[in-house]
């Protein structure tokens, strides 16, 4: 390498370190790993948490404090430049735009949004404009989703902008044969075919689109289609899903609990295909993960999931709330085992091939590096 960044980092939204994990967790903790695998120093520079921080007037004083910090940390560190992970309205980036200026160092936005509608309510106003702000700052902002893109290209020039696909480190999730035997016989799965699904159990859409899979199991059950349901995640909303499965799919459910991301693997091999709904999904890695361990996917086309997932190659992608067009693509897939494996191991060369993060990533480090040589 021809020069090693030392980079400020700063995600705004929630520390990668926070215990409740989520996709945006996952993305932003691919980055990070990826610029530290590639031997940059890469610093956290705060903790602050801008999360409606425009509401929370007695955290103001905080907002001051961690600006002061980050600007000497930044400068102890000697920063090529300044990498904010996720700025929009909700947690707008209110730290880097200053100390960049004062440091006169490149500012980069991964994963920017900007969302006009946000500016018509007075409880989002504060946050469209502090976000806005941040983004006319940015030297660079990167995005990995195509919608955003659009958004974004309204407001931020296009030679700083660009879109990075979404990707995992695919050597982490594999189809690992000793692990599916182990977990079927713990579970005392034994016949019939195995659907996984996985979420985050808070309410909203993700305990919407576990209820779903739920349902549609337990309606394709009652019509003797032999399948049992595998579900990783926990929270809040346990004890309702748990009573929905003994009332939907008795006996033929499986909860797992949290599984830790670097277990997951051994969870998608115990199935035979994955199937979440994506409600409003902004992009889902668990459906890169899954495909990436040979699973096939059932799933809305629905915000960011065609994205993520090739309709008709590596899974099925249904109008969203279709309900038999969702059972339907399930009954396909446990019924016919050729195309079951030939969708599956066309899921896994998929992501190798398009969802790849260090290739996709590459992208972001010549950009950064660029500006890092270039600054002043």
């Amino acid at each position: 390498m021809s020069h090693s960044m030392r980079i400020a980092f700063y995600a705004p939204l929630k520390p990668l370190d926070h215990p409740h994990p989520s996709g945006d967790l996952v993305i932003g903790t691919g980055l990070y790993h990826f610029l530290g695998g590639r031997g940059h120093q890469i610093g956290r520079v705060s903790r602050l948490r801008a999360r409606w921080i425009y509401w929370k007037p007695w955290l103001w004083p905080q907002v001051v404090r961690n600006r002061n910090r980050s600007l000497k940390y930044c400068q102890t560190m000697a920063a090529d430049l300044w990498l904010t992970y996720h700025s929009y309205y909700k947690a707008p980036d209110l730290l880097g735009p200053s100390c960049c200026r004062r440091l006169g160092i490149p500012y980069v936005i991964f994963q920017g949004i900007y969302s006009t509608k946000r500016r018509k309510h007075w409880t989002t106003w504060a946050g469209f404009v502090l976000n806005r702000q941040a983004l006319l700052t940015a030297h660079h902002v990167f995005t990995n989703r195509k919608e955003d893109l659009v958004n974004l290209t309204r407001i931020v020039p296009e030679k700083s902008l660009t879109y990075v696909a979404p990707g995992i480190f695919t050597e982490q999730f594999f189809f690992d044969l000793e692990s599916r035997k182990q977990l079927r016989r713990q579970m005392d799965i034994s016949d019939g075919l195995v659907v996984v699904t996985a979420a985050m159990f808070r309410p909203g859409v993700k305990t919407e689109g576990l209820s779903w899979v739920i349902r549609s199991c337990g309606e394709l059950f009652r019509k003797n289609v032999p399948l049992y349901l595998l579900i990783a995640g926990d929270g809040k909303e346990s004890p309702r899903l748990r009573q929905m499965a003994d009332q939907w799919l008795p006996g033929r459910v499986r909860f797992l609990g949290k599984v830790p991301r670097e277990e997951m693997h051994r969870f998608y091999s115990a199935g035979d295909l994955f199937a979440f709904p994506g409600i409003r999904e902004s992009l889902g890695m668990v459906y890169l993960e899954a495909q990436s361990c040979g699973l096939p996917v059932v799933a809305f086309a629905d915000g960011g999931v065609p994205e993520v997932v090739a309709d008709e190659v590596s899974g099925y992608l249904v109008r969203p709330f279709d309900v038999s067009g969702f059972n339907q693509a399930i009954v396909r897939l446990v019924e016919d085992s050729a195309m079951r494996r030939q969708m599956g191991k066309a899921a896994s060369d998929y992501v190798r091939s398009r969802h790849d993060l260090r290739t996709n990533y590459r992208i972001v480090e010549d950009i950064l590096l660029g500006l890092a040589q270039g600054k002043g």
